[in-house]
């Protein structure tokens, strides 16, 4: 327990113990007075002085705890909730247009994200990242989540995808400093952000590289770059493995799911892969997604309680005083 003013708690208890002293002494001068007048304690008679003793007692001790309550004690609780930072990783690349999920990849994702935001407490703080090829920061995370909703319908679906590199942008908007791997192509330490979770919305197309497992060359390290840093990767497949033709750039390119390569990086940070086939399971992702639980530990006041009891206290002082003696003092 610790107090806010100290000094006033000095102060409170050193009268207190001034009183508890003066009624001792003026118990003992009584005491004498007794027995040198051959009045013993039980004689008839004295059961007043008893009784007004006792409210001189208990009016004291409802003073010393009244002097603890006006000190502002505390007490420090932990207190377990959903909170950290969460980044909407956003796919906008070409591919989104597509139609097989109504009314098209990208409007289907953005409505499961402002879903998302919406159910998030102010605890958390929300930042979303609008990936093509590099990566685009649109919005750092806040607790004002009106700023990310804001961020998420602006988007539009253009250009290409590396996931790898949205990874790497989603992990600088984290950490508020650039994240790039190092030339060997192995994580960087960028320190441990466990209450950090980072949902990719995407189709699983990526055009940063892709080696003869369909993922990026740089997706796998990206990944493992997140995985080392405690943050987990939520993946969210938009789109149908049947596929579509989409309208890029004036050319017709046949666009599916790649559902192997958005698991694989759930994998590989212990996260999850989300199928959303249609807009109906896109609209239950925020309610499947957990975020992690976080305890801190913050003030509980206590004067109010401290309050209460001298209250009590002191009203059992008076009563005991007045019945008695018929005296409140």
């Amino acid at each position: 327990m610790s107090f806010a003013d100290p000094v006033l708690l000095a102060v409170g208890l050193l009268l207190a113990a001034g009183l508890a002293w003066a009624a001792a002494a003026a118990g003992r001068r009584r005491a004498a007075a007794l027995a040198a007048a051959g009045i013993t304690a039980g004689a008839p008679g004295t059961g007043n002085g008893r009784g007004r003793s006792a409210g001189i007692w208990f009016t004291i001790a409802g003073l010393a705890v009244l002097a603890v309550a006006v000190a502002g004690p505390s007490a420090t609780v932990p207190v377990s909730r959903a909170s950290g930072t969460v980044i909407l990783a956003m796919d906008v690349s070409g591919s989104m247009a597509a139609t097989d999920v109504a009314p098209s990849r990208l409007a289907a994702a953005k409505r499961a994200a402002l879903s998302f935001i919406g159910a998030q407490p102010d605890s958390v703080d929300i930042g979303v990242v609008a990936f093509t090829q590099g990566g685009l920061e649109a919005a750092l995370p806040t607790a004002d989540h009106t700023t990310a909703e804001a961020a998420v319908r602006r988007l539009k679906a253009s250009g290409g995808t590396s996931l790898g590199d949205a990874i790497l942008a989603s992990l600088s908007a984290i950490t508020h400093k650039t994240v790039v791997l190092r030339r060997d192509g192995s994580a960087p330490n960028i320190g441990y952000w466990p209450s950090a979770t980072i949902v990719l919305f995407s189709d699983g197309q990526d055009e940063g590289g892709t080696n003869s497992s369909g993922t990026s060359t740089n997706t796998n390290p990206a990944a493992a770059a997140a995985e080392k840093a405690g943050v987990r990767i939520d993946t969210v497949g938009v789109g149908t493995a049947a596929g579509t033709t989409v309208d890029v750039d004036g050319y017709h390119l046949f666009t599916a799911l790649n559902a192997a390569a958005l698991k694989s990086i759930a994998q590989t940070t212990a996260g999850t892969y989300h199928p959303a086939s249609d807009a109906g399971q896109l609209n239950g992702i925020a309610a499947s997604i957990d975020l992690r639980l976080t305890t801190t530990h913050e003030p509980l006041p206590l004067a109010g309680a401290f309050i209460g009891v001298a209250l009590v206290l002191l009203a059992v002082g008076a009563v005991l005083t007045v019945t008695r003696s018929g005296r409140v003092v």
